[in-house]
């Protein structure tokens, strides 16, 4: 009896890890039947391009979540990046004009919010949702106190290719994407942090005998997602050209819904990088899909809310928890 479950639990856990490429598969052959334009060449451009920015996003709290903490401050971090280089580079409001000397100010920028999360998490032992949280509504409030509730339009040409420049007839956004995904897999795969992130989410207490920094780690991951939030601002700002503190509205409920849905847990030590690709790619091909078959917009909102529920129900080691909380 006793091996009949060990091996029903081994079966459902190999099919869990390859359930978010079977969506994944399964929602590209729906939508190209309603339309058979889904899967040119060109679509794929466009769909990888609306991909890009969450894609950079997720790395960040990929690694945040493996870690069993969650991090709500995304919103507030790219509102004061975007703004940030928004008012470096040619611009409308001020005489600024660093060119792309701006963008690692404001990645930077983002790193240093990280950084004032993770501190303020492990030096007040406050819970990582709050103290994210705090961070991310002072974050949009810092963002409009730098504009005075403006909005700075953004003149320079040369920053706007990192979106909307062309490379091999590729999207520039798409490659800065990639590049974020690869140093992203190679942290994870390896480095020791990488390793440590997973022990922590794992077993902190058997992490913490086994002579790992634990709160020294939770504070670099942090600064590590702001990075890749910093980042985010980056190009988010490049795509839309201007910069102001609401430039960020929606990107926490799709980022996490991206990593929960490719496969990593809440729970921690469960899941990659390359999972949470996988699901912004089915959170992105999802709305794609439901544009293409006229689904109405508050629908639209429904089922992505479903797709989130549903994923964390199916993504939770409920043989790890004591109490869901």
């Amino acid at each position: 009896m006793a091996l009949a479950v060990r091996t029903s639990k081994a079966g459902f856990a190999k099919w869990r890890a390859w359930a978010p490429l079977a969506v994944l598969a399964g929602l590209c052959i729906l939508v190209s039947l309603f339309n058979s334009n889904f899967l040119t060449v060109s679509n794929s451009l466009r769909l990888l391009n609306t991909a890009a920015i969450p894609l950079v996003l997720s790395m960040g709290a990929t690694f945040i979540i493996l870690m069993g903490s969650i991090d709500l401050s995304v919103e507030g971090v790219i509102a004061v990046t975007a703004v940030t280089v928004s008012l470096l580079v040619a611009n409308d409001l001020t005489g600024y004009d660093y060119g792309l000397w701006a963008v690692p100010v404001a990645i930077i920028a983002g790193g240093l919010l990280g950084l004032l999360n993770g501190v303020l998490h492990v030096r007040l032992k406050t819970p990582s949702f709050m103290t994210t949280l705090g961070v991310g509504f002072a974050g949009v409030g810092i963002a409009t106190a730098m504009l005075g509730g403006q909005t700075v339009r953004i003149s320079d040409q040369t920053f706007r290719a990192l979106s909307l420049g062309r490379v091999g007839g590729v999207p520039m956004a798409i490659w800065i994407a990639l590049a974020a995904v690869i140093v992203a897999y190679v942290i994870q795969e390896r480095t020791r942090i990488g390793r440590w992130v997973y022990a922590i989410g794992t077993d902190e207490t058997t992490a913490r005998q086994a002579g790992i920094p634990i709160e020294r780690t939770r504070i670099l991951i942090f600064s590590l997602a702001g990075l890749f939030y910093g980042l985010g601002g980056v190009l988010s700002a490049a795509q839309f050209g201007q910069g102001h503190a609401l430039i960020s509205q929606g990107r926490l409920f799709t980022t996490v819904t991206a990593v929960v849905v490719g496969g990593t847990s809440l729970s921690g030590g469960v899941g990659s990088v390359l999972n949470s690709v996988v699901g912004v790619l089915i959170v992105v091909v999802l709305a794609n899909g439901m544009v293409l078959m006229g689904v109405e917009p508050y629908i639209q909102q429904g089922v992505q809310g479903l797709l989130i529920i549903v994923a964390v129900a199916l993504s939770l080691d409920r043989s790890r928890l004591d109490v869901v909380k």
